[in-house]
Protein backbone atom coordinates (compact mmCIF):
# COMPACT_ATOMS: atom_id res chain seq x y z
CA UNK A 1 0.00 0.00 0.00
CA UNK A 2 0.75 3.54 -0.52
CA UNK A 3 1.57 5.66 2.32
CA UNK A 4 -1.26 7.15 2.84
CA UNK A 5 -4.21 5.39 4.62
CA UNK A 6 -7.63 4.68 4.04
CA UNK A 7 -9.15 6.31 6.80
CA UNK A 8 -12.48 5.58 7.45
CA UNK A 9 -11.00 2.07 7.98
CA UNK A 10 -8.73 3.40 10.70
CA UNK A 11 -11.36 5.14 11.79
CA UNK A 12 -13.82 2.35 12.24
CA UNK A 13 -11.23 0.08 13.94
CA UNK A 14 -10.50 2.94 16.68
CA UNK A 15 -14.23 3.20 17.18
CA UNK A 16 -14.48 -1.12 18.04
CA UNK A 17 -11.20 -0.34 20.60
CA UNK A 18 -13.09 2.77 22.63
CA UNK A 19 -15.98 -0.14 22.63
CA UNK A 20 -13.98 -2.80 23.38
CA UNK A 21 -12.21 -0.60 26.14
CA UNK A 22 -16.25 0.41 28.01
CA UNK A 23 -16.89 -3.58 27.23
CA UNK A 24 -13.83 -4.21 29.65
CA UNK A 25 -14.18 -1.57 31.95
CA UNK A 26 -17.86 -3.00 32.56
CA UNK A 27 -16.31 -6.30 32.91
CA UNK A 28 -13.79 -5.40 35.35
CA UNK A 29 -16.58 -2.82 37.26
CA UNK A 30 -18.37 -6.75 37.79
CA UNK A 31 -15.15 -8.70 38.71
CA UNK A 32 -14.08 -6.20 41.28
CA UNK A 33 -17.73 -5.94 43.05
CA UNK A 34 -18.65 -2.33 41.95
CA UNK A 35 -21.59 -3.54 39.65
CA UNK A 36 -23.58 -6.73 39.59
CA UNK A 37 -21.44 -9.81 39.41
CA UNK A 38 -23.73 -11.15 36.52
CA UNK A 39 -23.53 -7.57 34.48
CA UNK A 40 -20.83 -9.19 32.31
CA UNK A 41 -23.16 -12.34 31.16
CA UNK A 42 -26.50 -10.45 30.68
CA UNK A 43 -27.73 -10.71 27.06
CA UNK A 44 -27.36 -6.52 26.24
CA UNK A 45 -23.48 -6.82 27.45
CA UNK A 46 -22.99 -10.08 25.56
CA UNK A 47 -24.19 -8.59 22.00
CA UNK A 48 -22.22 -6.00 22.70
CA UNK A 49 -19.25 -7.91 23.32
CA UNK A 50 -20.36 -9.87 20.50
CA UNK A 51 -20.65 -7.02 17.93
CA UNK A 52 -17.08 -6.00 19.26
CA UNK A 53 -15.52 -8.96 17.90
CA UNK A 54 -17.16 -9.34 14.82
CA UNK A 55 -16.52 -5.54 13.88
CA UNK A 56 -12.60 -6.04 14.41
CA UNK A 57 -12.73 -9.20 12.65
CA UNK A 58 -15.07 -7.49 9.12
CA UNK A 59 -12.25 -5.31 9.43
CA UNK A 60 -9.17 -7.34 9.56
CA UNK A 61 -10.64 -9.14 6.26
CA UNK A 62 -10.97 -5.62 4.92
CA UNK A 63 -7.16 -4.53 5.54
CA UNK A 64 -6.36 -7.87 3.92
CA UNK A 65 -8.00 -7.28 0.83
CA UNK A 66 -6.36 -3.49 0.91
CA UNK A 67 -2.82 -4.19 1.53
CA UNK A 68 -2.98 -7.39 -1.20
CA UNK A 69 -4.98 -5.80 -3.76
CA UNK A 70 -1.89 -5.99 -6.03
CA UNK A 71 -1.04 -9.56 -5.04
CA UNK A 72 0.11 -11.48 -2.21
CA UNK A 73 3.03 -9.71 -0.54
CA UNK A 74 3.96 -12.39 1.74
CA UNK A 75 6.73 -10.71 3.11
CA UNK A 76 4.15 -7.97 4.51
CA UNK A 77 1.67 -10.93 5.07
CA UNK A 78 4.11 -13.50 7.44
CA UNK A 79 5.34 -10.00 8.82
CA UNK A 80 1.76 -9.55 10.63
CA UNK A 81 0.98 -13.58 10.97
CA UNK A 82 4.10 -13.37 13.16
CA UNK A 83 3.13 -10.25 15.14
CA UNK A 84 -0.40 -10.97 15.70
CA UNK A 85 0.51 -14.64 16.47
CA UNK A 86 3.16 -13.66 19.32
CA UNK A 87 0.71 -11.28 20.41
CA UNK A 88 -1.66 -13.73 20.95
CA UNK A 89 0.58 -16.02 22.63
CA UNK A 90 1.29 -12.70 24.92
CA UNK A 91 -2.18 -13.03 25.82
CA UNK A 92 -2.62 -16.51 26.69
CA UNK A 93 0.55 -16.35 28.91
CA UNK A 94 -0.95 -13.36 30.72
CA UNK A 95 -4.56 -14.60 31.36
CA UNK A 96 -2.50 -18.19 32.67
CA UNK A 97 -1.11 -15.97 35.55
CA UNK A 98 -4.26 -14.31 36.52
CA UNK A 99 -6.57 -16.73 35.87
CA UNK A 100 -5.30 -20.23 35.56
CA UNK A 101 -8.48 -21.94 35.89
CA UNK A 102 -9.84 -20.01 32.93
CA UNK A 103 -6.60 -18.28 30.49
CA UNK A 104 -7.93 -17.58 26.98
CA UNK A 105 -6.36 -20.41 24.86
CA UNK A 106 -8.53 -19.30 21.45
CA UNK A 107 -9.70 -15.73 21.77
CA UNK A 108 -9.76 -13.01 19.68
CA UNK A 109 -6.23 -12.73 18.30
CA UNK A 110 -5.72 -16.30 18.03
CA UNK A 111 -8.69 -16.14 15.58
CA UNK A 112 -7.65 -12.89 13.54
CA UNK A 113 -3.90 -15.00 13.05
CA UNK A 114 -5.62 -18.18 11.93
CA UNK A 115 -8.51 -17.02 9.87
CA UNK A 116 -5.67 -14.97 8.58
CA UNK A 117 -4.39 -18.12 6.99
CA UNK A 118 -7.88 -19.43 5.64
CA UNK A 119 -8.27 -16.37 3.62
CA UNK A 120 -5.59 -16.53 1.83
CA UNK A 121 -7.02 -18.44 -1.39
CA UNK A 122 -10.42 -16.25 -0.87
CA UNK A 123 -8.09 -13.16 -1.21
CA UNK A 124 -7.66 -14.67 -4.89
CA UNK A 125 -11.10 -15.79 -5.72
CA UNK A 126 -13.98 -13.94 -6.84
CA UNK A 127 -16.02 -11.74 -4.00
CA UNK A 128 -19.09 -14.18 -4.17
CA UNK A 129 -16.54 -17.37 -3.16
CA UNK A 130 -15.25 -15.40 0.18
CA UNK A 131 -19.45 -14.93 1.03
CA UNK A 132 -19.92 -18.16 0.52
CA UNK A 133 -16.92 -18.70 2.80
CA UNK A 134 -18.00 -16.59 5.39
CA UNK A 135 -21.58 -18.27 5.20
CA UNK A 136 -20.46 -21.37 5.78
CA UNK A 137 -18.53 -20.45 9.12
CA UNK A 138 -21.01 -18.44 10.20
CA UNK A 139 -23.36 -21.13 10.08
CA UNK A 140 -21.75 -24.41 9.89
CA UNK A 141 -21.08 -24.49 13.96
CA UNK A 142 -25.06 -25.23 13.52
CA UNK A 143 -24.80 -28.37 11.23
CA UNK A 144 -21.37 -29.70 12.29
CA UNK A 145 -21.10 -29.40 16.09
CA UNK A 146 -20.53 -32.87 17.31
CA UNK A 147 -19.19 -34.63 20.41
CA UNK A 148 -16.59 -36.12 18.75
CA UNK A 149 -14.67 -32.23 18.92
CA UNK A 150 -15.72 -32.19 22.16
CA UNK A 151 -11.89 -32.91 23.66
CA UNK A 152 -10.11 -29.99 25.09
CA UNK A 153 -7.13 -29.87 22.15
CA UNK A 154 -10.21 -29.10 19.50
CA UNK A 155 -12.27 -26.67 21.45
CA UNK A 156 -10.60 -23.89 19.03
CA UNK A 157 -12.50 -25.17 16.38
CA UNK A 158 -15.87 -24.38 17.51
CA UNK A 159 -17.78 -27.74 16.77
CA UNK A 160 -18.14 -28.88 20.08
CA UNK A 161 -20.93 -29.15 21.97
CA UNK A 162 -20.34 -27.43 25.23
CA UNK A 163 -18.25 -24.33 25.41
CA UNK A 164 -14.97 -23.81 27.66
CA UNK A 165 -14.30 -22.07 30.60
CA UNK A 166 -12.02 -19.20 29.56
CA UNK A 167 -12.16 -15.53 29.49
CA UNK A 168 -12.29 -15.01 25.92
CA UNK A 169 -13.37 -17.33 23.07
CA UNK A 170 -13.20 -16.87 18.91
CA UNK A 171 -13.18 -20.49 17.66
CA UNK A 172 -13.16 -20.30 13.88
CA UNK A 173 -16.98 -21.85 14.02
CA UNK A 174 -18.26 -18.86 13.52
CA UNK A 175 -15.46 -16.81 13.74
CA UNK A 176 -13.66 -16.67 10.57
CA UNK A 177 -16.49 -16.21 9.37
CA UNK A 178 -16.92 -12.25 10.07
CA UNK A 179 -13.28 -11.99 8.62
CA UNK A 180 -13.92 -13.91 5.34
CA UNK A 181 -17.49 -11.49 5.17
CA UNK A 182 -14.68 -8.61 5.35
CA UNK A 183 -12.67 -10.17 2.04
CA UNK A 184 -16.14 -10.31 0.17
CA UNK A 185 -17.20 -6.46 0.95
CA UNK A 186 -13.44 -4.82 0.54
CA UNK A 187 -13.78 -6.85 -3.33
CA UNK A 188 -17.01 -5.78 -4.06
CA UNK A 189 -16.90 -4.44 -7.76
CA UNK A 190 -17.38 -0.78 -6.53
CA UNK A 191 -15.31 0.89 -9.17
CA UNK A 192 -15.59 4.76 -8.60
CA UNK A 193 -14.04 4.19 -5.10
CA UNK A 194 -11.75 1.30 -6.05
CA UNK A 195 -10.46 3.92 -8.81
CA UNK A 196 -9.84 6.47 -6.41
CA UNK A 197 -7.92 3.99 -3.58
CA UNK A 198 -5.58 2.85 -6.67
CA UNK A 199 -4.65 6.15 -7.57
CA UNK A 200 -3.93 7.41 -3.70
CA UNK A 201 -6.12 10.29 -3.09
CA UNK A 202 -9.83 10.88 -3.32
CA UNK A 203 -12.31 11.54 -0.48
CA UNK A 204 -12.17 8.37 1.00
CA UNK A 205 -8.39 8.40 0.94
CA UNK A 206 -6.35 10.70 3.08
CA UNK A 207 -3.49 11.31 5.21
CA UNK A 208 -3.15 8.66 8.11
CA UNK A 209 -2.61 11.19 10.66
CA UNK A 210 -5.88 12.89 10.13
CA UNK A 211 -8.07 12.14 13.59
CA UNK A 212 -7.70 10.85 17.03
CA UNK A 213 -9.79 7.84 15.90
CA UNK A 214 -7.67 6.83 13.19
CA UNK A 215 -5.05 7.29 15.39
CA UNK A 216 -6.16 4.42 17.46
CA UNK A 217 -7.40 2.66 14.80
CA UNK A 218 -3.59 2.54 13.58
CA UNK A 219 -2.71 1.50 17.27
CA UNK A 220 -5.27 -1.17 17.76
CA UNK A 221 -2.85 -4.02 18.84
CA UNK A 222 -0.44 -2.13 21.30
CA UNK A 223 -3.63 -0.83 23.01
CA UNK A 224 -5.45 -3.99 22.96
CA UNK A 225 -2.48 -5.70 24.84
CA UNK A 226 -1.97 -2.92 26.94
CA UNK A 227 -5.61 -1.22 28.27
CA UNK A 228 -6.75 -4.36 30.25
CA UNK A 229 -3.53 -4.77 32.31
CA UNK A 230 -3.61 -1.36 33.16
CA UNK A 231 -7.42 -0.97 33.77
CA UNK A 232 -6.81 -4.51 35.89
CA UNK A 233 -4.36 -2.76 37.91
CA UNK A 234 -6.03 0.41 38.43
CA UNK A 235 -8.92 -1.69 39.91
CA UNK A 236 -6.52 -3.52 42.22
CA UNK A 237 -5.61 0.07 43.67
CA UNK A 238 -9.45 1.19 43.53
CA UNK A 239 -10.02 -1.78 45.57
CA UNK A 240 -8.08 -1.48 48.22
CA UNK A 241 -8.36 2.32 48.54
CA UNK A 242 -11.70 2.53 48.02
CA UNK A 243 -13.77 -0.79 48.50
CA UNK A 244 -17.02 -1.03 47.19
CA UNK A 245 -20.05 -0.58 49.19
CA UNK A 246 -21.75 -4.37 50.50
CA UNK A 247 -24.68 -5.13 51.54
CA UNK A 248 -23.97 -7.69 54.57
CA UNK A 249 -27.78 -8.62 55.45
CA UNK A 250 -27.40 -11.53 53.45
CA UNK A 251 -23.84 -12.98 54.37
CA UNK A 252 -25.00 -11.87 57.89
CA UNK A 253 -28.57 -14.10 57.78
CA UNK A 254 -26.56 -16.86 56.22
CA UNK A 255 -23.71 -16.46 58.67
CA UNK A 256 -26.56 -16.75 62.04
CA UNK A 257 -27.94 -19.82 60.28
CA UNK A 258 -24.72 -21.97 60.03
CA UNK A 259 -23.88 -20.60 63.48
CA UNK A 260 -27.32 -21.73 64.97
CA UNK A 261 -27.11 -25.29 63.05
CA UNK A 262 -23.67 -25.44 64.91
CA UNK A 263 -25.45 -24.48 68.36
CA UNK A 264 -24.46 -21.21 68.69
CA UNK A 265 -26.85 -18.96 70.85
CA UNK A 266 -29.12 -16.03 69.59
CA UNK A 267 -27.08 -13.25 70.83
CA UNK A 268 -23.49 -14.64 70.54
CA UNK A 269 -24.33 -15.44 66.76
CA UNK A 270 -25.80 -12.06 65.96
CA UNK A 271 -23.06 -10.36 67.31
CA UNK A 272 -20.32 -12.66 66.08
CA UNK A 273 -21.66 -12.59 62.75
CA UNK A 274 -22.23 -8.69 62.43
CA UNK A 275 -18.58 -8.60 63.75
CA UNK A 276 -17.12 -10.65 60.95
CA UNK A 277 -19.03 -8.23 58.42
CA UNK A 278 -17.61 -4.93 59.93
CA UNK A 279 -14.67 -5.81 60.18
CA UNK A 280 -14.00 -7.65 57.20
CA UNK A 281 -14.80 -4.56 55.59
CA UNK A 282 -13.12 -2.26 57.74
CA UNK A 283 -9.75 -3.88 57.50
CA UNK A 284 -10.02 -4.35 53.38
CA UNK A 285 -9.31 -8.00 53.86
CA UNK A 286 -11.01 -9.08 50.80
CA UNK A 287 -10.05 -6.47 48.70
CA UNK A 288 -9.54 -7.88 45.66
CA UNK A 289 -9.79 -11.63 46.63
CA UNK A 290 -11.70 -13.41 44.38
CA UNK A 291 -10.44 -17.05 44.69
CA UNK A 292 -13.59 -18.48 47.05
CA UNK A 293 -11.55 -20.78 49.08
CA UNK A 294 -9.72 -17.67 50.42
CA UNK A 295 -12.21 -15.41 50.68
CA UNK A 296 -13.59 -18.55 53.08
CA UNK A 297 -10.30 -18.86 54.95
CA UNK A 298 -9.98 -14.93 55.57
CA UNK A 299 -13.41 -14.89 56.59
CA UNK A 300 -13.04 -17.96 58.95
CA UNK A 301 -10.15 -16.41 60.60
CA UNK A 302 -11.97 -12.93 61.52
CA UNK A 303 -15.03 -15.07 62.06
CA UNK A 304 -13.26 -17.02 65.15
CA UNK A 305 -11.50 -13.58 66.48
CA UNK A 306 -14.94 -11.95 66.11
CA UNK A 307 -15.91 -15.23 68.43
CA UNK A 308 -13.33 -14.44 70.80
CA UNK A 309 -14.67 -11.03 71.58
CA UNK A 310 -18.24 -11.83 71.76
CA UNK A 311 -17.28 -15.18 74.12
CA UNK A 312 -17.78 -15.13 78.06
Amino acid sequence: MTQTRWWALDAARGLAVLAMVVFHLIWDLAHFGYAPANLPWTAHVKIFGHSIAFAFLFIAGVALVLAHRGGIRWPAFWRRFAIIAAAAALVTAGTYVAFPKAFVFFGILHCIALASLIAVPFLLAPWPVALAGGAFFLAGGEFLASPAFDADWLQWIGLSTSEPLTQDWRPLFPWAGPLLLGVAAAKLPLPVYRERAEAGGGPLLVNGKRGWLSFLGRHSLPIYLVHQPALFALFVGLAYLAPPAIDTTDFVASCEARCFDEGGEGKLCHDACECTAREAISSKALAGVKDEAERGRKLNEIAQRCVSKAGP
